[in-house]
């Protein structure tokens, strides 16, 4: 993400408003010149309407300009960043799993949110403040040097030394608010990690532990707060030392030539006047220049998130606006004919971490109907298959194919809209029952929807709800048992008639009546495309059509539930486990 780029899309607000703010500017630089003419007017017994009138029309120029400088530059930041938000959630929903799981989401939520503001409304204002700044320095400088240039030079002598030291502050200010960005990010991961497992903390007894925790993530970003506010509130300060000893300066110098006649009381006036003008810009351009400074440390942390690598570069859509996104077309099958694998994998190697390898040399196909159950010890690769599938990560060697087409070729829309993924702790989102059931087909009908519903045994409930398919549902689906937010997770892959359906151990939370019913339901899903479950409970594995076995990453064996009773003792070792286990719980 360029944030630079979209800093161009609205330059021409930004130049309007630059431009309001340097006439606003030239306004108020009339106005000490006015004055002093109007006292020369005066004391030479001039008329002085005209001068009054130009005055008069110089403050109402000034207030006018200001106004609609202040409105264009904070309608321009506002903009900017309400672009760099919808870029960086954009590239941030379309960033590869591996880099993104790597994330702490709290700093995540921190740069999307505090930075881009910090980085789009303070770059754009404080940019804007630093050329209206120094053009009023600029122009106070030439007329006070016309008005009597040994007074100026007193002047820039007291400010000198005050410019310098600010301008050292506003440097340190930089790196005092990049390490506070960082400490802020830090505190939100840690919130955020506690808050994710809230029931865990309670049950056990943590509280107390993470509180404390929290306190000391609160306390370094406490700190580094204080040093970024303290060395910001020294740039006034210096400023205002310099000003007043210039002042004191001008002022006794100036008043003993007017007594000795060698500058007139009117040009006295309107240095002074400049005098003041000078200032208040001079203390704006640092106070801006400190600003910058922030605003270039939450550049920084925008522009490092916003270069996470991204699924693929040709599905980026950062110049189209909200809405653009579609959902899959729907497709026709192949011919009757030879049938072709809904998926199969040849020679697939995979490793999360190098030197560690999750997969060797993974080989099966899975037909384009029935049930095919994966099953397998703890840690033996099950769930990688499905997001080797899915594309969340790509095999170090070997294919992956889904109706016979290499998915590395496909375009990940339209091949994440043939495969349906019912993960294991089945996410809901914040929202309605309507709106999780339709997340993947936004344009499903009442019968789809009652189709769904029934073929993952919800109907029931759902029609005994006060607001049915409205009811609100909390984060990750609060409101609902686990088995429940399976059932829906279920369902709303249903809706989306994928060609090939994953299922991750989808039975876990799911008590026996309600695992009968979604058996039915995963069998006649079964007989209109192809369904691939990783599975524990026995009920659930000798209902397959074909059953794989993996073991370290390996494919031990497939066939049905019989042969491999009867010719894998793995799996007659795993099945009598799950037989034990569930005659136990029956």
């Amino acid at each position: 993400m360029n944030l630079r780029e979209i800093v161009r899309r609205h330059k021409a607000l930004l130049i309007a408003g630059v431009g309001m703010g340097l006439l606003g500017a030239a306004a108020t630089l009339a106005q000490p010149w006015m004055l002093g003419r109007l006292i020369e007017a005066v004391s030479l017994d001039k008329g002085i309407a005209w001068p009054i009138t130009l005055i008069a029309l110089f403050f109402v120029a000034d207030a006018a300009l200001g106004a609609g400088h202040a409105y264009a530059i904070g309608r321009a930041g506002e903009n900017i960043a309400f672009d760099a938000r919808r870029v960086l959630g954009g590239r941030l929903l379309r960033s590869q799993v591996p880099y993104f799981s790597r994330l702490e989401h709290g700093d995540v939520f921190t740069r999307t949110v505090s930075d881009t503001s910090v980085a789009c409304l303070i770059i754009a204002q404080a940019l804007a403040q630093v050329i209206t700044s120094v053009f009023m320095v600029v122009g106070s400088v030439v007329l006070m040097a016309r008005l009597d240039w040994k007074l100026l030079l007193t002047t820039a002598g007291c400010l000198g030394l005050a410019s310098a030291i600010a301008l050292l502050l506003a440097r340190r200010v930089r790196v005092a608010a990049l390490q506070n960005r960082e400490d802020i990010g830090a505190f939100g991961s840690g919130l955020q990690r506690v808050l994710g497992a809230i029931t865990t903390v309670k049950a056990s007894r943590a509280e107390e532990r993470e509180t404390g925790e929290l306190a000391r993530l609160a306390n370094r970003a406490r700190r580094s707060g204080i040093r970024v506010a303290g060395l910001s509130a020294l740039l006034t300060p210096t400023m205002n030392v310099g000003t007043q000893l210039s002042l004191a300066v001008v002022i006794s110098w100036g008043m003993a030539r007017v007594a000795t006649g060698s500058l007139s009381p009117a040009d006295l006036t309107s240095f002074v006047m400049y005098l003041f003008y000078l200032v208040a810009p001079l203390v704006m351009l640092f106070m801006s220049i400190g600003q910058i400074q922030q605003g270039r440390a939450a550049v920084q942390r925008v522009t490092e998130l916003g270069s996470i690598p991204q699924e693929e570069q040709e599905e980026q859509e950062e110049d189209a606006g909200p809405g653009t996104a579609k959902s899959g077309t729907s497709r026709e099958r192949e011919p009757a004919g030879e049938a072709v694998p809904a998926v199969g994998f040849e020679g697939v190697d995979f490793s999360y971490q190098e030197g560690v390898p999750v997969l060797r040399g993974v080989s099966f196909t899975v037909p384009d109907r029935g049930l095919t159950a994966i099953v397998g010890s703890s840690g033996a690769g099950k769930t990688t298959l499905f997001q080797l599938i899915e594309r969340f990560h790509h095999p170090d060697a070997g294919t992956v194919r889904i109706a016979g087409r290499d998915v590395a070729g496909l375009r990940l829309a339209e091949l994440r809209s043939m495969v349906g993924y019912v993960e294991q702790d089945a996410p809901l989102l914040r929202g309605t029952i309507r709106e999780n059931l339709t997340y993947a087909n936004p344009d499903a009908d009442d019968a789809e929807i009652a189709r769904a519903l029934r073929l993952a045994s919800l109907d029931g409930f759902v029609a005994e709800l006060p607001d049915g398919l409205g009811t609100e549902l909390g984060e990750r689906g609060a409101g609902l048992s686990g088995g429940q937010r399976q059932r829906l997770a279920i369902a709303r892959t249903l809706l989306q008639r994928p060609e090939v359906i994953l299922l991750d151990e989808v039975t876990a939370h799911l008590d026996s009546d309600t695992e009968a019913a979604l058996r039915d339901a995963i069998t006649e899903a079964a007989r209109e495309c192809a369904v691939l479950a990783i599975a524990h409970r026995l009920s659930t594995i000798v209902r397959a059509d074909r059953i794989i076995v993996m073991e370290e990453g390996r494919v031990r064996a497939v066939g049905t539930h019989q042969e491999l009773m009867e010719n894998d003792e793995v799996y007659r070792r795993l099945a009598g486990r799950q037989s034990a286990a569930e005659g136990v719980l029956a």
